[in-house]
């Protein structure tokens, strides 16, 4: 500002009455209780002052310089933030080099295939916790699963609306026709946790709680199941019982529930427990009435992999 203000100094070349016009306006403009000569002889003065003061222009324009360099000065220092950043890079990209010599280029014709086409037998629905990757667990392969990841691995009722996770549904099981749904849960679940700390009747903005609020009929059967349990009991109690919620939750959906009733898909759920590394995997025995009762459904096929 005091850069700009100062090398106005040009206005002495103006004439006087060029000026009282000017004044005049800015008179009217900011609605100064000022009279035009009055304003005029105070400019005058002002310009007479650096005339005989030259150096003070030179001081203010230094002083505006400093500022700036203050401010850059100031500037929050992101190099050492940057560095890390590149460096993980460098780490992805030597594992994307050793993926693609030790492979892809090892595979070449089932990628060439896959270019073409996905076929995948399993459809999964899996939480977005960095520690639980179904491929890395399962060891899935490129092609054999069509994944989504979402907070505490919820499948919403169909009333619900849509959703990322029943758009993923619907392809898979409409497109790609897989044979197998298969939802896994974990131990530990920072979503499971969020759910059963839900306050009865809170209203809130939070993302997190208005996603995993899908999940409320699994928290009211652990509340009523594992009342004499601990938070940390109960959480893991619960962590199973949403995988079966969300089982019953995926016949809600007609062109599903159509396909198990017909046999031709499975859905099924599954807990990995990565404290002591152990995976527990059961089937939904659906009897197809059209009625989700206790009577209508069972669990079949339950293995435990340790």
């Amino acid at each position: 500002m005091a850069h700009a203000v100062f090398q106005s100094s040009s206005l002495s070349c103006s004439s006087s009455a060029d000026f009282s016009k000017i004044s005049a306006k800015a008179s009217n403009i900011f609605g100064s209780q000022l009279r035009s000569q009055e304003i005029e002889q105070a400019h005058l003065r002002f310009l007479d002052y650096f005339k005989r003061n030259p150096t003070v222009k030179l001081k203010a324009v230094m002083g505006s310089s400093g500022l700036a360099q203050e401010t850059i000065d100031n500037k929050p220092k992101v190099a050492g933030v940057t560095d890390e950043a590149s460096n993980h890079f460098k780490e992805l990209r030597q594992r994307f080099l050793g993926f693609k010599k030790d492979k892809y280029l090892g595979n070449l014709e089932h990628y060439r295939r896959l270019s073409e086409a996905q076929a995948p037998k399993f459809m999964v629905i899996a939480c977005a916790d960095s520690r639980v990757c179904p491929s890395s667990i399962l060891g899935f392969q490129p092609g054999e699963a069509f994944v989504v990841r979402n907070v505490a691995n919820l499948v919403p009722p169909h009333e619900n609306g849509p959703s990322e996770t029943n758009a993923a549904l619907e392809f898979a099981v409409n497109s790609l026709e897989v044979e197998n749904i298969l939802v896994i849960g974990h131990s530990c679940c920072g979503g499971i946790k969020a759910l059963m700390s839900l306050q009865d009747e809170a209203v809130s903005s939070s993302f997190i709680r208005n996603w995993v609020v899908v999940g409320k009929s699994a928290r009211l059967k652990t509340k009523e199941a594992a009342s004499n349990l601990n938070f940390d009991q109960q959480c893991r109690h619960c962590e199973k019982e949403s995988i079966n919620r969300s089982l019953l939750n995926l016949l809600t959906y007609p062109w599903i529930e159509e396909r198990v009733i017909r046999g031709s898909l499975s859905i099924h759920g599954g807990y990995y427990d990565f404290i002591d590394c152990t995976f527990e995997k059961w089937t939904l025995d659906y009897r197809g009435s059209g009625f989700l009762t206790d009577s209508e459904y069972s669990i079949k096929n339950r293995e435990f992999w340790s």
